[in-house]
């Protein structure tokens, strides 16, 4: 469906019965002072990058406690604001920083250029003798697609390489074409690696597949990785071996195999491939220091009326990447003001709305600020597993991630609509707005499933991705704080300077959308 569609039908919503919509622009200068406050409070120095499981937790899951109290909310977890889990942080590294390996010939993977390996196990070392390597193309068993890159090769104890995305990011006949699926997600790469039995798997980067480059890879992973811990297994059953391989250094490994990378490359896109083993073998020892301590996702509750056994769902993550590799300028604190600053922002205007509202909606208004979105979703994850209302009974989640800094644009960017029964919403929403809706057909980067909503998707309830829009309202102001030039990086830090008026105009629009679905019949 192309732009000019898009426009005619958003028309068609502002004549057809739509959903109620309360006017949203009237105390514009009013939200954007809030949401500045938030995010500069937020994303200032002294809530240190926002890393689970640090003393500036505490500091921040508090603020986010007082910010919802002050509101008039009520404590969503039965009289308190936080529903605590688990978590362990393990930090690794390979003994002389280097896996060495042997196939034809003798090569070293070095530590973090050519490789960025961790653990979840909670064990002091992990130590491998003369493991294999296997070359597994996508590491994707997905039988609706016709693919098997596990057929016919036994990986029990071996090291999975699996290239990023999928199949159809190269060939738009296969899959979902430049539609990523959750196939070509990292997190699955490691989830089918485990189903198969290998002992490891490495995600064979690459910087337009990934669609970010190699120093996310190293900044996500340097320290404290994240994951869910089950005390009763210590995470024995988790892969021994995760992590990324630089294109350089998975070009080492086929070398030490006397093998070609780019035809080897080549052949795993095209159907029929058949995954097999480098013959390369090495032992991989690694030094683990770990933690287990609790974290917690902070949320609060505005009560229904005659629907308030279902629930409608506004989540933004708090967690960011705390201290880390220093840029170019020396700065090692990564603030995360953008990511996920102004997503918290936005939470917090809505339910600013919310309790204004001079009748309380018909279903139950969730604000839900999870932990660790950054390391895997965690807190989303423990959530949707253990909820507040039953899966089934939530209408939808409306995620804000990222939302701002954005100049103001005539369209609205949604990723994973066009079939969603949330369309009709935000279609209505943006005209109201004098806006229309472009439904983005490339998740080619994979982003619809690379924030919380998705532990909502996968449960069945409906949720779609917002974005920045493409087509500046006035195009005499361009947007000088693109994505690209913050994402996971020191500088995305608050600036006074910052453009707010598509973040606002975009948090409405997800507000109106929020009120139309907590009072839906």
């Amino acid at each position: 469906m192309n732009r000019h569609i898009l426009a005619i039908v958003s028309l068609l919503a502002v004549l057809l019965p739509a959903p109620h919509y309360t006017a949203a622009a009237q105390t514009v200068g009013e939200d954007e002072q809030k949401v500045r406050s938030w995010i500069s409070t937020i994303g200032s120095d002294d809530f240190g990058g926002r890393k689970p499981m640090t003393e500036y937790e505490d500091k921040t899951i508090n603020y986010l406690a007082g910010e919802l109290q002050k509101l008039g909310l009520e404590p969503a977890f039965d009289g308190s604001w936080f529903q605590p889990f688990e978590m362990i942080a393990v930090t690794t590294r390979p003994e002389k920083g280097r896996f060495t390996v042997k196939g034809r010939r003798k090569a070293e993977l070095r530590y973090p250029d050519d490789i960025m390996v961790w653990t979840a196990r909670a064990t002091d070392k992990i130590d491998l003798r003369g493991v294999e390597y296997v070359f597994c193309g996508f590491g994707i068993h997905a039988p609706e697609y016709g693919w098997d890159d596990y057929k016919d090769i036994d990986v029990k104890g071996k090291i999975v390489i699996a290239m990023v995305n999928d199949p159809g990011y190269y060939d738009a006949t296969l899959f979902r074409g430049r539609n990523m699926t959750y196939y070509g997600r990292w997190l699955y790469k490691f989830e089918e690696a485990r189903r198969q039995g290998a002992a490891g798997c490495l995600v064979l980067h690459n910087t337009a597949a990934a669609s970010y480059g190699w120093h996310v890879c190293i900044n996500g992973h340097m320290e404290d990785n994240l994951a869910l811990y089950d005390p009763s297994s210590r995470n024995a059953n988790e892969l021994a071996v995760k992590g990324w391989l630089h294109e350089d250094g998975a070009r080492k490994l086929f070398n030490a195999a006397g093998l070609d990378m780019e035809s080897a490359l080549a052949a795993a896109k095209r159907p029929g491939f058949r995954s097999f083993s480098l013959k390369v073998k090495g032992d991989v020892k690694m030094d683990v220091s770990y933690n287990i301590q609790q974290t917690s996702n902070v949320a609060a509750i505005l009560p229904g009326t005659d629907k308030k056994d279902e629930m409608v769902v506004l989540s933004a993550h708090w967690d960011h990447l705390g201290f880390g590799t220093p840029d170019e300028t020396g700065d090692n604190l990564y603030n995360g003001a953008a990511d996920n600053g102004s997503g918290i922002a936005g939470v917090l205007l809505a339910a600013s709305k919310f309790v204004q509202l001079p009748q309380r909606p018909r279903r139950t208004i969730l604000f839900l600020f999870p932990s660790s979105e950054e390391s895997g979703l965690f807190g989303s994850e423990y959530y949707c597993a253990h909820p507040i209302v039953p899966m089934e009974k939530t209408a939808a989640c409306l995620n804000y991630e990222s939302i701002g800094p954005a100049p103001l644009t005539k369209d609205v960017v949604i990723l994973g609509g066009g079939d969603s029964i949330l369309d009709r919403y935000y279609i209505a929403a943006a005209a109201a707005q004098g806006r229309y809706i472009f439904f983005d057909d490339d998740n080619s980067d994979g982003w619809f499933f690379r924030s919380d909503h998705y532990n909502f998707v996968k449960q069945g309830v409906p949720s779609v991705v917002v974005e920045n829009g493409l087509q500046a309202a006035d195009p005499s102001k361009p947007d000088k704080y693109p994505m690209a030039s913050w994402y996971h990086k020191p500088c995305d830090e608050y600036r006074d300077e910052w453009d707010l008026t598509g973040a606002i105009a975009n948090m409405n629009l997800i507000y109106s959308v929020a009120i139309s679905l907590a009072n839906a019949e």
